[in-house]
């Protein structure tokens, strides 16, 4: 069975990062249970089509490219590609202005605001609206931090978003139980971590020393990341659902990252089996 987990833009400054660590990471496990694996860049124009499953696990940096990531999952579709997750879920999880429709739907989700562009004035209306002039701004499509600020009245605007922005409220959790990732493949919960940002930092990704621990998500926990994923309509290869503890400490969602999640398959007691075994289900089932 020969997997291919789509690469970087090695124009792009993610080409920069430790996506060859975390590639490996990912194949050993494959290799393990007898695949094939081999890394393609996103952006390369050769045929996909050979492969028996396509993850753009690694496709870090596309969302500094929006409208050329839209293009090539509708190339890829249209080229039969066993493309997972599903091309509408690589699509719709782009943009996050997806935490708006599951909210809508009742799922468990930190409060969100959007605005096309960022400035004081809609960062004053969401502390009113949150009660917490404690924010964080993020753009729609975003990824690792980028563009990402912590602000509260008085405090400058720079290295924020420069296009359509969200806002939401900035949660003490992050640094006292820290953001929990919930990692769940073709369904079933395989493990968990914890991330929690250095002193003086708010952000948790390891670009930023985040301090990274296995998790053993609390039954509350649980049910909340479940009853995010119940409201995604379309089947699901891996999903990495972030949550963290709110304003009255209950878990929401920060993120349901379904694109190009790191896995953290490092903390996984398992060491990646049941990532392993998804993966050679769903393409064997994609084959009949």
């Amino acid at each position: 069975m020969r997997i291919a987990i789509l690469s970087p833009d090695p124009a792009d400054e993610g080409y920069l990062t430790r996506w060859r660590e975390v590639v490996a990471q990912n194949a050993a496990p494959l290799e393990r249970a007898g695949m094939t694996v081999e890394t393609r860049s996103w952006v390369a124009a050769d045929e996909r089509g050979a492969f028996d499953l396509v993850m753009p696990l690694l496709a870090w940096g596309y969302h500094r490219a929006g409208a050329e990531w839209r293009a090539a999952v509708n190339r890829w579709e249209a080229e039969g590609v066993n493309l997972w997750n599903p091309p509408e879920v690589l699509r719709w999880n782009a943009d996050k202005t997806y935490l708006g429709r599951l909210a809508a739907r009742g799922a468990p989700v930190v409060p969100t605001r959007y605005a096309d562009r960022l400035d004081e004035a809609p960062l004053h209306d969401a502390a009113v609206a949150f009660g917490t002039d404690r924010l964080i701004a993020k753009p729609q499509v975003s990824a690792s931090a980028w563009q990402t600020i912590r602000w509260s009245p008085g405090a400058p605007l720079d290295g924020g978003p420069t296009g359509p922005a969200m806002i939401q409220p900035f949660l003490p959790a992050i640094a006292e139980t820290g953001e929990l990732s919930l990692l769940y493949f073709g369904g079933a919960f395989s493990h968990a971590i914890s991330k929690r940002p250095q002193p003086g930092e708010f952000r948790v990704q390891p670009e930023y020393d985040g301090i990274i621990t296995r998790h053993d998500p609390a039954p509350d926990e649980r049910v909340a990341a479940e009853a995010i994923l119940a409201q995604v309509d379309e089947p699901l290869l891996y999903a990495r659902v972030d949550l963290v503890r709110g304003l009255d400490g209950a878990p929401v969602l920060m993120e349901l990252e379904l694109v190009e999640p790191d896995l953290y398959l490092e903390y996984d007691p398992g060491a990646g089996a049941a990532f392993a075994n998804a993966v050679s289900s769903m393409a064997r089932k994609t084959l009949i």
